[in-house]
This record gives structure tokens, sequence and C-alpha cells, in this order.
């Protein structure tokens, strides 16, 4: 459910930006470092939410992916403490009744 709710907002904002950028067609001066040129304001509309979107996307891509290797690190010395528990528990056998 959740899926489908960021689907539609996802959607939703871009219905909005694509009437907001249709709206704003009038050419602007864009200034770089090295110049100047002129632009329809719809594409640097459409451009910049873009790039915000990719800069977004990719920090949340990093973001799964420490949380993947983390997860790897953890599940392996769970592995390892799986192990080290079942020889301690070979050599020394649990007595019921012992506390």
């Amino acid at each position: 459910m959740k899926r489908q709710w960021s689907l539609l907002f996802g959607i939703l904002f871009a219905l909005i930006v694509a009437v907001f950028a249709v709206i704003n067609v009038e050419p602007v001066t864009v200034n770089y470092l090295f110049g100047k040129s002129e632009w329809p304001l719809v594409l640097v509309i459409l451009i910049s939410v873009l790039l915000g979107g990719l800069m977004i996307g990719s920090t949340g891509i990093i973001k799964i992916y420490a949380l993947q290797k983390k997860l790897k690190t953890a599940a392996k010395e769970k592995e390892e403490l799986a192990e080290k528990l079942s020889k301690y528990e070979e050599v020394q056998p649990v007595v019921e009744g012992e506390s």
C-alpha cells in the first residue's frame, strides 16, 4: 500500500511540474561560469527537476547499498557466532536443572 501512495504522489508531483513548466515558456538568460545563453524557461524547470530527482535517487541508492553491506556483515557475524556456540555446546553440554 505504501508503494501505491508513493507512486500516486510521484504522478501528482510530475503533473504539477509539467503544468507549471508548460505555463512558463518565455526565454530566460542562463548564466554559466564561462558564459551566458538563452533557454526556454520550460527546459530550465524540467532539467532542474530531473537533476534534483537524480541527486535524491543516487543518495537513496548509496544508502541502500550501505545498508545491504551492513546486513551482509551482520549475517556473516551471526553465522560465526552460531558456529562458536555450537562448538561450545559440544564441549560443555547443557544439563537440565542446572543454573
